[in-house]
């Protein structure tokens, strides 16, 4: 594995959320890079092109969710080595409620010249309504 392989962006990625530091997360990102939520349902973006259009969405994510730590992470390389699989939860709380934040994610993502250039996230958009979360405020919906 290089030190810019998809695997050590990731995990690198990964660390720049727990810290909180968007800016630096959103840096990872090709300056055309595409997120894409298959599962998001009516009224939330379903896809997000462009840094920019990335940062904005992320811009007010830990005023919401104060993410503790990924744990069960896994990660599968595909026979494209520019692009992963991952498998995660990520654990933490809800800013405005202190209830537990606890989601599970599947994503696919792919990586070129040490950037995001896609990332697919299959999140699961009932278990937002299990947690209570309400993320519309800010960038996220």
């Amino acid at each position: 594995m290089t030190e810019n392989s998809p695997t050590d962006l990731y995990r690198h990625s990964l660390r720049l959320l727990l810290d909180k530091d968007i800016p630096a997360w959103v840096g990872l990102w090709a300056e055309g890079g595409v997120m894409e939520f298959p599962f998001a349902p009516p009224g939330w973006p379903g896809r997000l092109e462009g840094r920019e259009a990335i940062a904005a969405y992320m811009r007010d994510y830990p005023d919401h969710i104060d993410l503790h730590d990924f744990p069960d992470l896994k990660i599968h390389q595909t026979t494209d080595p520019a692009t992963i699989v991952v498998e995660m939860r990520g654990v933490g709380r809800l800013v405005e409620t202190a209830r537990p934040f606890d989601m599970t994610y599947i994503a696919v993502v792919t990586v070129k010249d040490g950037r995001f250039t896609s990332y697919r996230d299959y999140w699961n958009p009932l278990a937002v309504n299990e947690t209570g979360v309400d993320i519309t405020k800010g960038g996220l919906r």
